[in-house]
């Protein structure tokens, strides 16, 4: 869905000064349009057209947001690296950290052609053949992910990322945003179950010798991956690389089976950020996709509980996040208001997964 009529519309974008760079990158154009993509609910996404050129704009959301979060340039910088290699990315075209244009840093790039699968498969994928090539598509997608030379493509050790110390940061820096985000919405209500596996993380946390370390995307999952518009399911372009790093590539696959959901599974603790139609006939199970993944890398996924739970907590805390920009009036995403009720839901899956209540 694409707006240009809000209030919101004119807070993120300034379409003279927007028309004037893209001209001074690009050259002249006949025609410009612009119009916000509005399926995303992190950064904000722009379409652009600009002559022939399909683009894409990229930029943080207006009003204060938490620290590291929403890194638009360090999203470019990885993309970019990765032009050259299997990483299956959109071609980059610019970026800039010049806050006169719109206030913020953001960068464009090639708009990609495809689907992105969220609420529904398309129709030439249903079928149990399709389905499963689905499934695959996206482990062997992460495995390339995780087999990049970093050091490479430029994204070096100590720069782009540091690897030891990475598991445990995570919950220390998750459980920061959380933090950040109760100052404001701990006036509307508490989600006291949180701190409970905040503390469950906190000490379970794996040492360094028990991951290995690899080029991490940060937010891998079906609805950031776009399927080229052909009867056999192929993923053209990973997008949403915003929380990318090196490190721990469990925190990935944790991630991505989180969203993946099973007919045995009980509802969905925030419908409006899960998608239920893996559980048809032919998707291949969480279990299928870890043997997969693991029979690909050579890595061996034992601490399952750990990174489901912490991928529902790090869920939860951009619920909490969102819910927080939605109290200060800094977004108009239909979905934020329903945090409220959306992150004590979540933490409760947390906990029903610490407990046994839900397997792998």
């Amino acid at each position: 869905m694409t707006d240009t009529s809000s209030d919101y519309f004119d807070r993120i974008v300034d379409r003279e000064k927007l028309q004037a760079y893209l001209e001074s990158e690009l050259g002249p154009a006949e025609t410009f349009e612009v119009s916000h993509h509005q399926e995303g609910h992190s950064n904000e996404t722009l379409f652009v057209t600009w002559g022939e050129q399909e683009l894409v704009i990229r930029r943080p959301p207006p009003g204060d947001i938490a620290e590291n979060a929403h890194d638009v340039l360090r999203e470019y910088r990885v993309i970019d690296a990765l032009q050259d290699t299997e990483v299956r990315v959109p071609t980059t075209v610019f970026a800039t950290d010049d806050h006169s244009i719109l206030g913020c840093d953001f960068y464009g790039m090639e708009k990609a052609d495809g689907d992105v699968l969220r609420d529904t498969e398309p129709e030439r994928f249903a079928n149990p053949k399709a389905r499963e090539a689905i499934g695959h598509e996206l482990v062997d997608r992460l495995v390339e992910i995780h087999e990049v030379d970093y050091e490479s493509v430029g994204l070096e050790h100590g720069d782009f990322g540091y690897p030891p110390g990475f598991t445990e940061r995570q919950v220390r820096r998750w459980s920061e945003q959380l933090t950040w985000a109760f100052e404001v919405t701990a006036e509307e209500r508490e989600v006291e179950t949180l701190y409970d596996v905040m503390s469950w993380l906190t000490e379970n946390a794996p040492d360094d010798d028990e991951y290995p370390s690899t080029l991490v995307h940060g937010d891998y999952k079906l609805d950031n991956v776009m399927f080229a518009p052909s009867d056999d399911p192929e993923i053209a372009a990973i997008f949403d690389w915003e929380m990318s790093t090196l490190g721990d590539p469990f925190t990935d696959l944790g991630w991505m089976l989180s969203y993946w959901r099973e007919e045995k599974d009980p509802e969905p603790p925030t419908p409006t950020l899960a998608s239920t139609f893996m559980s048809n006939e032919g998707y291949p199970t969480r279990r299928d996709l870890v043997e997969r993944y693991e029979r690909k890398t050579g890595f061996e996924f034992d601490n399952w509980k750990f990174y489901w739970v912490l991928a529902v907590y790090k869920l939860a805390g951009l619920g909490e996040m969102f819910f927080r920009r939605y109290l200060e009036g800094n977004s108009d995403d239909p979905m934020y208001p329903k945090m409220r009720e959306g992150v004590p839901a979540l933490a409760e899956q947390a906990q029903m997964i610490i407990d046994g209540e839900m397997e792998l």
